[in-house]
């Protein structure tokens, strides 16, 4: 190994440990990135959306356990935290930890001062750790006809200026929908008051997008909604080895531009195909599943990723009921292995430019383009990296000048324990096949190209 390269992989591995969770100095609010691909802070800072759904986060947990959840998410990496104002799980009947219901009387305008006080705490011991709060105002079941529909386009209003003025200095992103799609005129009616309200009170200062129902896309509905900041699909939890990959590759499509992720994909540790008919329970999704879901996306060209836990998602623990067979007590479920996992992949993605990033499945030659050995493809803009995924360590080929320099530095990282093995210091021209360490469901692998001298 040269010198020069033996720097260059110390500097990546040197990376991850130096990106432990830690409060950042503030680099101003969360804006869509210049190229409107990513997202970014005012002061050109990238941000890379790491989320992990929380969904009963504010109705089920008290301070206390609260505070050790945000740490170890903070700890693991994660950037956002989806939580949900008014949950799922009865979510405007049954009290929170301390006794207190959302609303009174369940009026979207007439919020209960006490129950907030408990949101509060939480949005503060986030942004302590550095967290951003992507913020549901409602699960979808309250605003989409039917018969829990709590909203109408007045107080959804009223409802999103109190929300938004309650937490115009917080960093918050704000996730309207909540599992749900627009059926009709009055449902998108309440969307837009909804979204109306929140810019109203907070003065348009946070970044807005809608967490569809899965599988689906925001784009489909709400792409040219001009309070849509950017878009956010959900691949769902129907089937291993469904591309999510593909969502993006819509989205990515669309004109203007914005950038897109997935919300919701599928959860570590729930039963696959669950909402199927004849699903089996005992089959579930695990750590591989989630990773590869993570990859296949960002490789695609989404500025992020949602990480998410049968069990976390709920704050199931024993003596609640357990919802789609929920069988971990979220305490235990925070450290399984998919969870770690995530935070190997946000480090390796902040160790390049990664904002530079273009989908470019041209630059496979030949190797797998379906199937769950699929190999997702991109490259720096300026030529400066390229990045290959093979999920399954199956072997692939490519053209070499996708990197302008001329030497490369070649290495193979490893996102299950985020380790990364040098390969070899190489001039950039002629066809290469590479072969991963290993192969086989579980052995996914990620080849990194890198002109020398890049940034």
């Amino acid at each position: 190994m040269t010198t020069s390269f033996a720097r260059a992989c110390i500097a990546l591995t040197l990376s991850f440990v130096s990106l432990a969770a830690a409060p950042p100095a503030s680099h101003g609010r969360l804006r869509v990135g210049d190229n409107r691909r990513y997202l970014q802070y005012e002061d050109g800072t990238p941000f890379f959306y790491l989320g992990d759904t929380a969904w009963e986060l504010f109705h089920r947990l008290n301070r206390e356990e609260a505070v050790l959840y945000l740490s170890n998410r903070a700890q693991k990496g994660f950037t956002v935290i989806q939580a949900v104002v008014l949950s799922e799980l009865d979510g405007l009947t049954v009290p929170n930890a301390y006794g207190d219901l959302p609303l009174v009387d369940k009026d979207p305008a007439k919020p209960n001062e006490a129950y907030f006080r408990h949101v509060d705490f939480i949005v503060n011991e986030a942004e302590k750790l550095g967290l951003v709060i992507g913020m549901l105002p409602t699960w979808g079941k309250y605003w989409v006809r039917g018969p829990s529909r709590i909203f109408t386009p007045r107080n959804a209003r009223q409802y999103g200026a109190f929300l938004g003025a309650r937490y115009k200095d917080k960093p918050i992103i704000w996730i309207l929908g909540g599992d749900q799609t627009i059926t009709c005129d009055e449902d998108r009616a309440i969307l837009d008051a909804l979204a109306a309200g929140l810019a109203q009170g907070d003065g348009g200062a946070h970044l807005k997008t809608f967490h569809p129902r899965g599988p689906g896309l925001s784009s489909i509905h709400l792409h040219n909604a001009p309070w849509l900041d950017f878009d956010m699909y959900q691949s769902s939890h129907a089937a291993r080895d469904h591309d999510n990959g593909l969502y993006a590759e819509h989205d990515y499509a669309l004109m203007p531009p914005k950038p897109t992720m997935d919300g919701e994909p599928r959860y570590e540790n729930i039963p696959v195909g669950f909402y199927l008919r004849g699903a089996n329970d005992a089959v579930r999704f695990d750590d591989y599943d989630a990773r590869q879901a993570a990859w296949w996306s960002v490789m695609a060209g989404a500025c992020g990723h949602t990480y998410g836990n049968n069990s976390i998602w709920q704050m199931w623990q024993p003596g609640r009921r357990a919802v789609i067979g929920a069988n971990i007590a979220w305490q235990q479920a925070l450290d399984q292995p998919g969870a770690f996992q995530m935070g190997h992949l946000r480090r390796f993605m902040e160790s390049l430019p990664f904002w530079k990033m273009v989908p470019d499945q041209h630059l496979i030659l030949s190797g797998p383009t379906f199937g769950g050995a699929k190999i997702r493809a991109a490259r720096a803009s300026d030529g400066s990296f390229a990045v290959i995924y093979s999920p399954r360590g199956e072997q692939f080929t490519l053209d070499k000048s996708v990197v302008k320099g001329e030497h490369v530095t070649e290495a193979w990282f490893d996102p299950r324990y985020g380790v990364t093995y040098p390969l070899m210091e190489t001039d950039r021209w002629g066809i290469q096949t590479y072969t991963p360490p290993t192969s086989g469901r579980g052995a996914d692998w990620v080849l990194i190209l890198r002109a020398e001298n890049a940034e």
